[in-house]
């Protein structure tokens, strides 16, 4: 099924907006149990996730976006955001950007999917054009999970989200 502009921006908006509280929820148990570094990742993760949904609102202008209902969006869940089962309050920062990454590519695979399917010109140029700021994010990530080392010895048979096989 494609989207009508209007339709996909609405959808844009919701993403980011979704994503952001999100992460706000998390920054805010990490916090209340004293993991600061991860906290930090997460509302640094929040303001990401507002600056988008800000330039995304910034593109719509003057077009009327509907107000969806909750079962009137083309997802089951907002694909920026993941499940939190099972999150962990003592996790570390490295387990943190690795959920924002699987995030990230979520929310990238979400546009490129959606430019796939356009039917609208508009449509799938702003859709190929989010998927490609989703890649850039996710490549920002990379580089900081390079950076950060990883928790501890019990991960070191996790796949590594930078190796070719991941």
């Amino acid at each position: 099924m494609s989207y009508t502009l209007p339709v996909f921006l609405a959808h844009a908006v919701a993403l980011e907006q979704e994503a952001a509280d999100r992460y706000l929820e998390l920054a805010d148990m990490m916090e209340a149990h004293r993991n600061d570094a991860v906290s930090k990742v997460f509302r640094d993760m929040t303001r990401f996730s507002q600056m988008h949904r800000d330039e995304v609102k910034a593109r719509v202008g003057n077009i009327e976006l509907p107000q969806l209902r909750v079962w009137e969006y083309r997802w089951s869940l907002p694909p920026e955001v993941g499940g939190e089962e099972g999150f962990d309050y003592m996790m570390e920062a490295y387990n943190a950007l690795r959920y924002a990454r699987e995030n990230e590519v979520r929310g990238m695979e979400y546009y490129r999917s959606v430019a796939k399917e356009a039917t609208d010109a508009e449509v799938q140029r702003l859709a190929t054009e989010f998927a490609n700021e989703e890649a850039e994010h996710v490549a920002a990530l990379d580089k900081w999970l390079a950076l950060t080392p990883r928790p501890s010895s019990t991960w070191q048979d996790d796949p590594d989200p930078l190796s070719p096989a991941a």
